[in-house]
């Protein structure tokens, strides 16, 4: 099973660097320099679903949670990322890793490593929507914007019984831990509160904001930046 998932993943990444290649020399982004946005989400809020309709909407790529995972698991996948950068970006990318870790006083293991070194090659090819995995930490605050997306317990309680089938008990176990998990990925790895709004840029509430309306406002928001 895992052979299966290693070969999907490096299907997965080879179309992305074949994407690059193709359409990065020919692309101007009306953003400027700011055009990647990063979105932290509670469980069930919709973050996903908002990242989806964003990415579509801007044309960028989008790199899922777990897209992102597989990467930085893998030493060859993570490896294979990275050369895509030319030698001025090579040396930039070491040296904002290095910023990085300086700053925040990490300790990183190999894991670590990996997934800082795949999410700023991302960040440096730009024109990317990044959910999850700390990339609002990781990359340059100038650089990107840094969206959070909420919702009220009862609303995703209800988001994820529905989506998943399951009963409105279960549903909040899932959500209760699910949350949990993610808030222990950032605390254990940067040292922040995955909460704290003041390491974002826009907080969106999608019990009072549709996702369309989120999209909007996340694109006002990359304009606010140019």
């Amino acid at each position: 099973m895992k052979t299966t998932i290693t070969r999907s993943m490096e299907k997965i990444v080879e179309d992305q660097i074949l994407q690059w290649q193709k359409t990065r020399p020919r692309q101007k982004d009306v953003f400027g320099e700011v055009n990647v946005v990063t979105i932290s989400r509670e469980y069930g809020s919709g973050g996903v679903f908002i990242a989806e309709k964003l990415a579509k909407k801007l044309g960028y790529d989008l790199f899922h949670q777990e897209i992102i995972q597989e990467m930085a698991q893998s030493a060859k996948i993570s490896k294979r990322i990275v050369k895509t950068l030319d030698e001025k970006g090579l040396s930039t990318l070491d040296e904002a890793i290095s910023a990085l870790i300086n700053e925040k006083h990490l300790w990183p293991d190999q894991y670590l490593r990996h997934l800082m070194q795949v999410i700023s090659t991302i960040g440096k090819h730009g024109r990317a929507v990044i959910v999850g995995r700390g990339a609002h930490v990781i990359l340059p605050v100038e650089k990107i914007l840094r969206v959070r997306v909420v919702c009220p317990l009862p609303y995703r309680i209800k988001n994820i019984a529905r989506r998943l089938n399951v009963s409105g008990a279960e549903a909040r176990k899932i959500v209760l831990k699910t949350d949990a998990d993610r808030r222990s990925f950032i605390r254990k790895y940067f040292y922040i509160d995955a909460s704290d709004p003041l390491t974002y840029d826009v907080v969106i509430n999608t019990g009072r904001i549709s996702y369309d309306t989120a999209v909007e406002s996340i694109i006002a928001g990359l304009k606010t930046l140019k």
